[in-house]
């Protein structure tokens, strides 16, 4: 009796439904139309009598009781407590139906472990799954309506083939008041067992396995019987049922059209059929309907389930399973695919827009040549090669832009800027925009082409004069920029305890770099890198960084350099006295080689400046 329309809704078509809304069988019309008629005969009787019967005193307190009605009859929760009850109700529907017995499972137990193609395997076989559809038969007798009638007495189930005599003299003579549909379950566990010992069964785990499948099956029944047994409380159902008739008795009186004369709020209107009220009680109704039909789905309605024709098509499918297609096995024969590895099967014409091809991933369709545009990106660009943040882009799948370039930095944490680069105003690092549109010519920075260095580099203080707030950046020359050292990211951590020595010793070789030799190796082997294609045993030049030599040494060069404060304390430690600063302070402004020779545009310090800084210096110190 189940209406099945899945076909009708298979493609979701233009106005897919509307097929469906013309369907009497299993409609909403067909639940509901006797109460739709009812409620519209009691409203248009009471309309009648206030239009044509009452007279204006009476028509006047009318009024005021429809709108007493109409106002608080909203505060009745219909749809809160309809919503719910009728939840309730599908979920139990639905798992009663997912308990259904089905003896499929058993059916092939039996056939495959059960041996004997003799007349006694044979009767087995075919006892076992009998009793199997018994109990099957004697639930759906004590919760269908409908089986009930088909099987109104133990006569008729004898009658039917289900139960022999003999077993129908020991069933009735089992003197139980309760439900007795356990006993084929009994009958069946020992003649599993029986066979088990007259070598019917093989195996100890093929036995185990056929009562596991049997105590499952039982499960299923005593599920439905729970179900029958306890349902949902009467409390809820009688709540919901007069909550929803309450309401629209309230309305019968409340939703009249009153006279537009007298004045009333929301009764401008005057009109015969109350068209949206007739709606909500369509609607609200056939939700209680809903309701009413799927809290027993074995009676006879016609969303009812069918357990009339589940009971034969049990026991016909059992019966062949385990006796005619027992053992009974078609010869094996090598199937069309045999020598061929690609396995396609043929399609029709009306399916051949279903072939397509195999889903392989979401990512599949990322495109291997942008990827690959991406990789060659990074192996041309030295520095998103080389950078570190080049290597987080990489790792965290960020597309860098291919024109980037990050000028050198310096970064400072806790100490003043000043106190390791004492750059004059005229020294800067990049030119000003309006440096630039003057066509002034500063050194900076310029990035490299051919070598990029490590990005892991730290740049170390290797002499220094801590400022003052008394002398001024401009007095100090251009020659007393510290001479710094840069240590290659290649350099292990274990050179690190030596930098302080490392430091002293370039300190005191500082003035001596043109005239001594193992110095310049010295230095050489501290701060030299190695250039692509460069010979290894090329001498290269030291690499410090001074205010003359900038654009020279670093042209076209790209560097981040990163502040070292890690050996503070030590390289604080190693710093001359006052006094020995301001001697080296005067060599250094003292006259250099035409090499080391300032530029024409940088400002000098003269002698009394010089003789002034040192004072204060030492009240300083």
């Amino acid at each position: 009796m189940t209406v099945t329309y899945s076909s009708k809704v298979a493609n979701a078509t233009f106005f897919g439904f509307h097929r469906l809304l013309v369907r009497w069988r299993g409609s909403i019309y067909k639940l509901l139309y006797r109460e739709f008629l009812v409620f519209a005969l009691l409203y248009s009787i009471l309309s009648g009598v206030f239009r044509w019967v009452l007279t204006d005193p009476q028509k006047r307190l009318f009024e005021k009781l429809s709108i007493y009605c109409d106002r608080y009859a909203e505060q009745i929760p219909v749809t809160f407590v309809l919503g719910f009850y009728v939840t309730l109700v599908v979920n139990r529907w639905w798992n009663q139906f997912q308990n259904l017995p089905w003896p499929d499972r058993l059916m092939f137990l039996i056939s495959s472990c059960v041996q004997g193609r003799d007349e006694q395997g044979r009767l087995l076989r075919r006892t076992l799954m009998r009793y199997v559809n018994l109990t099957s038969l004697l639930i759906f007798r004590s919760v269908s309506t409908a089986v009930c009638k088909r099987f109104p007495t133990i006569d008729h189930v004898v009658e039917a083939g289900f139960m022999t005599q003999e077993e129908r003299k020991i069933f009735e003579n089992l003197k139980s008041p309760h439900l007795k549909y356990w006993v084929p379950v009994v009958w069946f566990t020992n003649l599993a067992s029986k066979a088990r010992k007259e070598g019917r069964i093989k195996d100890s785990v093929d036995l185990q396995t056929i009562l596991n499948e049997m105590n499952r099956f039982r499960s299923w029944c005593s599920t439905l019987f729970g179900y029958d047994w306890v349902g949902i409380p009467l409390v809820y159902t009688q709540v919901v049922t007069l909550a929803v008739y309450t309401f629209f008795s309230a309305c019968i009186i409340g939703r009249q059209f009153l006279d537009p004369a007298q004045g009333y709020q929301g009764h401008d209107l005057d009109l015969y059929v109350p068209v949206f009220t007739l709606l909500q009680f369509f609607f609200y109704s056939g939700w209680l309907k809903v309701a009413e039909q799927l809290i027993n789905p074995f009676g006879e309605d016609d969303d009812d389930f069918e357990p009339n024709w589940c009971i034969d098509r049990n026991l016909q499918v059992s019966l062949m399973a385990v006796d005619e297609m027992h053992m009974n096995i078609p010869h094996m024969t090598k199937d069309i695919y045999w020598n061929d590895p690609d396995v396609r099967p043929p399609y029709t014409r009306a399916s051949a827009d279903y072939c397509i091809p195999s889903f392989l991933g979401s990512t599949t369709d990322m495109g291997l040549s942008e990827m690959l545009q991406d990789e060659e990106i990074d192996i041309q660009d030295p520095w998103r090669r080389g950078s570190v943040l080049g290597r987080m882009r990489r790792l965290l799948s960020v597309q860098e832009p291919p024109n980037l370039r990050i000028r050198p930095s310096f970064k400072r944490h806790s100490s003043d800027i000043a106190s390791f680069f004492p750059f004059p105003t005229e020294h800067r690092v990049h030119p000003g925009p309006e440096e630039s549109m003057a066509g002034h010519h500063r050194p900076y920075f310029h990035p490299h082409q051919q070598h990029v260095p490590d990005t892991l580099s730290t740049l170390r203080e290797v002499n220094s004069t801590p400022s003052s707030p008394e002398t001024p950046a401009r007095s100090l020359s251009h020659k007393s920029v510290p001479t710094v050292e840069v240590n290659e990211g290649k350099s292990s951590l274990g050179n690190h305890d030596n930098s302080v020595a490392q430091e002293s010793s370039v300190l005191n070789a500082s003035s001596e770099l043109d005239q001594t030799p193992n110095t310049e190796a010295h230095l050489e082997e501290l701060c030299g890198e190695e250039q692509s294609g460069a010979d290894s045993s090329a001498e290269r030049e030291p690499k410090k960084f001074c205010s003359r030599s900038l654009a020279e040494k670093m042209k076209k060069r790209q560097l981040s350099f990163h502040l070292s404060r890690q050996n503070s304390r030590s390289s604080m430690g190693s710093l001359p006295s006052p006094k020995t600063l301001l001697k080296r302070k005067a060599q250094i402004t003292a006259p250099q080689s035409p090499a080391r020779s300032p530029q024409p545009d940088m400002p000098q310090t003269t002698d009394a400046e010089e003789a002034s800084n040192q004072e204060k210096e030492q009240k300083n110190s």
